[in-house]
């Protein structure tokens, strides 16, 4: 095992259980700002929006004005940064059509970081395989795309068909059962931002299968087939650290894409969430939050009264006939403030705790005679999952 990266890993679960009861909260569930009467409480409260804004979005902000308040979240040594990589030949026009120019650079970092290997490539949950078919044309390599949506897999063949390039696809369900068979010992198997459930299942068939090298950029960690995180790691295992799905969901809360519109769109479902919840308290006394099913983000740009029509009926709820909706409106306001203090705190743990599980898998495969590494793909604003696993198996 690479000491580093185990003294690493515990020295994140010493300090994560440390501070578990500023970050494992659910601030939509509080009736008032936790911690009441401690230096934390008053440091945040002290906060305007203007601040809360820049502190949320500025580490070194973040280190001057809480540094003194969690000395083990500032002493932990600093997750990878990006490093510049050398620029690549452009690609011919027809390959990049269709794809987004995020997308494109993402693509590109990974072939930045390409280990110098001609083995075939497997390309683990590939949509249209665009990855897989710039691989493909970049360093001349046979390319299996693994996709479940035939749909998918029928355009990315017709355009792998189209280019001339050396890419198959396989329409599988990888979830349902192991790809017997297609996976390989001597194997490249990649994944370009696969979610939860599908880049753990990745990991454990790339051990079973032997491949020799691995490369993961994980995305969505909260979507997994349980509700409580099942550790990959012995060491992981033994840490009385316990995470959950709504955990898991503080490592992506992390936004760089979002235009002025969508941030605007997403501020007002949650206020509108926080006073609908401050109705449904007034009507059925009960106090314990309610969560609601995610809902398309167009419902925002209308009134709040649908809104809150349509979450009653989620609720099985009648709403009076008379509602003053501007009181509730206010009301959830001031909850919504509420939880942006409680937000900017979590979100100091928010990259220590991705930290946490990309150490976990890299130690999963070091278990198994991988030789691992975690690097920054990218720039953190070209997309903020930008945490690179790279495995070789050893000898």
């Amino acid at each position: 095992m690479n000491p580093e990266l185990v003294q690493q890993f515990q020295q994140l679960s010493t300090m994560l259980q440390q501070y578990r009861d500023y970050w494992q909260i659910s601030p939509f569930r509080c009736q008032q700002l936790p911690w009441q009467g401690s230096a934390v409480a008053q440091r945040i409260n002290a906060l305007s929006e203007d601040e809360l804004k820049q502190l949320d979005s500025c580490d070194k902000a973040q280190r001057d004005a809480f540094a003194d308040l969690f000395p083990a979240l500032f002493a932990l040594p600093a997750s990878p940064e990006c490093q510049q990589q050398a620029p690549l030949p452009p690609l011919p026009f027809w390959l990049e059509t269709g794809i987004g120019g995020r997308k494109l650079q993402q693509i590109a970092a990974m072939c930045q970081h390409w280990p110098d290997t001609a083995l075939p490539v497997l390309e683990w949950c590939a949509g249209k395989g665009h990855l897989g078919r710039i691989l493909a044309h970049r360093f001349n390599l046979p390319v299996t795309s693994v996709e479940w949506q035939p749909l998918l897999c029928t355009d990315g063949a017709a355009l792998a068909q189209k280019h001339g390039l050396s890419q198959q696809f396989i329409c599988a369900d990888v979830l349902a059962a192991p790809l017997q068979g297609v996976l390989q010992a001597r194997q490249h198997l990649v994944a370009l931002h696969a979610c939860g459930q599908l880049h753990i299942t990745m990991l454990q068939q790339a051990v079973q299968a032997q491949c020799q090298h691995i490369q993961l950029v994980p995305c969505c960690y909260h979507l997994i087939a349980t509700e409580q995180y099942q550790p990959m790691s012995a060491l992981a295992a033994q840490q009385p650290l316990v995470l959950y799905q709504d955990d898991l969901k503080l490592v992506v809360q992390g936004q760089v894409t979002a235009g002025e519109r969508v941030e605007k769109l997403r501020t007002t479902e949650v206020l509108w969430r926080l006073a609908y919840d401050e109705l449904r308290c007034d009507i059925s006394g009960d106090s314990h939050y309610r969560p609601l099913a995610s809902v398309a983000k167009q419902w925002f740009s209308r009134d709040f009264a649908g809104f809150a029509q349509w979450a009653a009926a989620q609720h099985q709820l009648t709403l009076p006939q008379h509602v003053d909706w501007q009181c509730y409106l206010q009301r959830g306001a001031r909850r919504a403030a509420m939880v942006r203090r409680i937000e900017l705190v979590r979100h100091l743990f928010r990259r220590p705790l991705e930290w946490w599980l990309m150490l976990d898998k890299a130690l999963y495969l070091q278990q198994h005679g991988y030789q691992t590494q975690i690097k920054a793909l990218c720039d953190y604003q070209i997309t903020p999952r930008n945490f690179l696993l790279q495995a070789r198996k050893a000898g």
